[in-house]
């Protein structure tokens, strides 16, 4: 006689990876797909045991990769998660001691950029038996701590699973949260290597979770009703598009409201890509690093529509740049949309905007408003033309290098997506590269975080395969984090890394004179040096030792022609070009706050002390 079986004896590992693995989420087309794109995983103690059988065991339905740092293979998960928008995304296990704190920046990132990324880092024996355990951290005073707590202020949600049945109740409240358009960020499970091992009988129903539906948070009527009376008493309004019209796969409507209302509209650096780059009302990127026409016309709006966006400094000019306009929000986060007092409506992108365009009618900005925007708008295109396409004879700088980059494929505007995230670069690409279609400008700008871009190339190339992942890194972060690049090759995930070697730092170096410091500790000739002097380093050599295929050159000639045979390549392609650590594109920007000492012995210090008082005395004061 069978008895039907209504449980499954398995390990808490075991049944966290099955679970993961039956998680399916609905596609905008109707399709179901797997929510969960695979598992990064550096094994040892504290993980190899119990998770990594559980993820043998499950390796056809959910793939395990290998990384090389674990910080590196969070930024990779991290940036898959937001290739997709944030409706698929990977999970991270480590071992405990330096393998789990490894993965602090990372989720420090997610949470600042609010992306989904799930950690699992191993933890020490709830029991207690062997301590203290290699890696372990002993606090004289609690017990119960481990260096894993120190995920609980960058985590969106942390559990730690101390009992095989808790995870029936944590899995799905971690899901919950990672799948939550408003509290979207990383989740960590601390994994005690004991309890990943533990039996016990789950009810078999556990694996069958319901189907992942992302859901649109709804605008209130009386909160939509405001924002239309404030906009129809405006003459100059100014959209400022952020990350959350992307997630909110709000582009269609952004440039629907845009068009019906004559609204023109300036990007952050998240919201980047929301518009395509010569749709008429695109003024381009705002803020610290923006054109001069997105300036230009936020100094002298009356109102501001920020949509989808966290207003950080280098949007807002340090709370200068829209200073006297008044401010409404539309955000799915309803502390992102109290931001600045401003008038809030708390929605998804697409329904605020959709439901606000109703409202509204047929109302319009002031005549002129629409056209004016658009011939700065043009202006500032042929500005671009005329940056990314100067030649000198001298080190080229950042802009040329952009330039030529785009230049080297027809399509490059459609198929191809870059991908940054710290130094001069992001100013200079949130300027002048050009895309048409959403994502295709992968930026990190949230955390600037060095080390993210090739580990994040890697992400975007395994969520984006069919598209050309176009990595633009500095010298600096390219030394602090490359060895993912290794991983790349290794997977058959093919990028193309520029590196921009302008030796050293030279992104602060500028900031420190900006400010009235002296040239030092930032680019390798104003650094303490042994006999030997500075290092030369080869980055092309570096990158063949890693397995990938690279060149140096030197001109922008030669960078035309080594991009052509790095998109013709079948595997990861290097190529590192010398550039100017002193020359950066003029054109645009707007003052940030950097904080200049009160005292100082050396008079340019107390020059730039008396600018920063001056310009601080414009600075927003309706907090």
């Amino acid at each position: 006689m069978n008895v039907p079986t209504h449980t499954l004896r398995l390990t808490m590992a075991q049944a966290l990876v099955r679970y993961l693995a039956a998680l399916r989420v609905a596609t905008d087309d109707g399709r179901e797909e797997a929510l969960f794109g695979g598992v990064f995983a550096i094994f040892g103690h504290g993980n190899v045991a119990g998770m990594g059988e559980a993820l043998y065991g499950h390796r056809s339905e959910l793939p395990t990769y290998r990384a090389h740092n674990e910080q590196g293979m969070a930024h990779a998960a991290i940036a898959y998660a937001k290739a997709h928008m944030r409706r698929r995304m990977m999970a991270v296990t480590t071992s405990i001691g330096p393998g789990a704190t490894n993965l602090l920046t990372a989720a420090a990132l997610a949470h600042v950029n609010r992306l989904p990324v799930l950690l699992l880092p191993g933890d020490v024996f709830v029991s207690r038996a062997p301590d203290p355990v290699l890696q372990q951290l002993e606090d004289g005073g609690d017990g119960s701590v481990s260096v894993n707590d120190a995920f609980k202020p960058l985590s969106r949600y942390f559990d730690r699973i101390i009992y095989p049945e808790q995870l029936m109740t944590a899995l799905p409240r971690a899901i919950a949260v990672l799948t939550d358009a408003a509290q979207c960020g990383p989740v960590t499970l601390a994994l005690p290597q004991d309890v990943q091992t533990m039996a016990y009988d789950y009810p078999i129903a556990f694996f069958h979770p319901p189907l992942v539906r992302f859901r649109t948070v709804q605008p209130d009527e009386h909160e939509l009703a405001e924002a239309a009376a404030l906009l129809r008493k405006a003459r100059q309004p100014l959209i400022v598009a952020g990350g959350g019209v992307l997630y909110g796969q709000a582009s269609a409507a952004l440039r629907a409201f845009a068009e019906r209302h004559g609204i023109p509209v300036a990007e952050t650096q998240a919201g980047k890509s929301s518009l395509p780059w010569n749709h008429p009302m695109q003024l381009g990127a705002i803020g610290v690093t923006g054109s001069p026409a997105a300036n230009l016309l936020a100094g002298q709006a009356d109102l501001v529509l920020a949509v989808g966006t966290r207003l950080q400094d280098f949007t807002t000019g340090s709370h200068t740049l829209f200073a006297g306009a008044q401010l409404v929000s539309i955000n799915v986060n309803g502390f992102d949309a109290l931001k600045r007092r401003g008038a809030a409506v708390q929605s998804d992108a697409r329904a605020g905007l959709e439901k606000l365009s109703a409202l509204l009618g047929e109302w319009r900005s002031a005549n002129g408003w629409a056209e004016r925007a658009q011939r700065h708008g043009s202006e500032w295109r042929e500005t671009v033309d005329a940056i990314t396409t100067r030649r000198f004879v001298a080190l080229p700088h950042d802009g040329e290098v952009i330039g030529a980059v785009q230049r080297s494929a027809a399509d490059s505007t459609t198929r191809d997506i870059v991908v940054c995230a710290a130094g001069t670069l992001p100013a200079e690409l949130h300027k002048l590269w050009r895309t048409a279609t959403p994502g295709g400008y992968h930026m990190e700008y949230g955390y600037s975080c060095m080390g993210y871009e090739i580990a994040g190339g890697l992400g975007v190339k395994m969520a984006r395969p069919d598209a050309e992942v176009i990595v633009m890194v500095g010298d600096g972060s390219y030394l602090m984090m490359n060895s993912e690049l290794a991983t790349s090759v290794m997977l058959g995930k093919k990028l193309i890394v520029v590196v921009l070697d302008n030796r050293g730092y030279g992104c602060i170096n500028r900031l420190q004179q900006a400010v009235g410091g002296a040239p030092f500790n930032n680019l390798f000739d104003d650094c303490v040096q042994g006999g030997s002097g500075m290092p030369r380093i080869d980055f092309a050599l570096h990158a063949r030792s890693l397995g990938a295929l690279s060149e140096n050159v030197k001109t922008i000639p030669e960078l035309e022609a080594a991009m052509a045979r790095a998109r013709a390549a079948d595997r990861s392609y290097l190529v590192c070009i010398d550039t100017d650590p002193a020359r950066t594109t003029e054109e645009g920007g707007c003052w940030w706050e950097v904080a200049v000492p009160e005292v100082s012995s050396r008079e340019q210090v107390r020059q730039a002390r008396q600018v920063y008082e001056q310009d601080k005395s414009a600075q927003r004061k309706k907090l």
